[in-house]
């Protein structure tokens, strides 16, 4: 079987992967920000070439934690229950700071989606993690929201589109 993103990295730098149960949920929300933070980086550099301020701005409104919560709760549904329990011990986990422009409630939220979106990586399983991103930004209506450049053309996974993926396995 072919490593994944973080199998890799961690090969190039001589480096063993840990049982990933042994992280924090906190530790598993650091490293899940920082990778959908690269999705939807990935997205808005996608639709073309424009100043890095704008480009700031697109990603800006969909990485929030109040976004982030939003679009939770439209995959709440979906996750398996190994998934459900991570993202209850990310939502439940106590931390020492709070983001200075959300409510704790998606504060909570949102650390609980990031520590899905960490194990899911530590896990190798970028396919499932993408499928739940692309899946809660749809529903959501983030996608068109943040990608909208003036373009006719729809992007996948707009509002309206439903994919069934209740346990996809990637």
């Amino acid at each position: 079987m072919e490593a994944g993103i973080n199998g890799y990295l961690l090969g190039q730098f001589g480096i063993g992967q840990k049982d990933i149960r042994t992280y924090s949920p906190l530790a598993l929300a650091y490293i899940g920000d920082g990778v959908y933070d690269l999705v939807i980086r990935s997205l808005v550099v996608g639709r073309g070439n424009t100043s890095a301020s704008r480009l700031h701005h697109k990603t800006s409104s969909v990485v929030k934690a109040k976004s982030q919560a939003e679009l939770m709760e439209t995959i709440l549904e979906e996750l398996t229950p190994e998934e459900e329990a991570v993202y209850r011990r990310g939502r439940n986990a106590k931390t020492p700071t709070m983001a200075k422009n959300a409510s704790v409630y998606d504060y909570r939220h949102a650390t609980g989606f990031e520590a899905l979106l960490g194990y899911l990586y530590l896990k190798d399983e970028f396919g499932r993690l993408v499928d739940l991103v692309r899946l809660g930004l749809g529903r959501s209506g983030q996608l068109s929201q943040a990608l909208r450049a003036g373009e006719g053309s729809a992007a996948a996974g707009e509002e309206g589109e439903r994919h069934e993926i209740r346990g996809t396995d990637h």
